[in-house]
């Protein structure tokens, strides 16, 4: 014996089905600290604070002071 549907679904029957299938936006806050937006229950990735306290240390990038040659 096959295990084959004996009808083929409707597309209307299938649309239902996949109509609860779909990509959900993440709930995004502002930092207390900085005002960034960030996820909410994360730490935040530009100042790293978490409800008030510090909990990352971030690192800043130097920026290379170009000094001018002269010839």
């Amino acid at each position: 014996m096959s295990q084959e549907p004996k009808r083929r679904h409707s597309i209307g029957r299938k649309g239902k089905r996949r109509a609860v299938i779909k990509l959900a936006v993440k709930m995004s806050i502002s930092c207390a600290n900085c005002g960034a937006t960030m996820l909410s229950h994360y730490a935040c990735k530009k100042c790293g604070y978490y409800k008030g306290e510090s909990v990352l240390k971030i690192k800043t990038k130097k920026k290379e002071q170009k000094s001018e040659v002269s010839e």
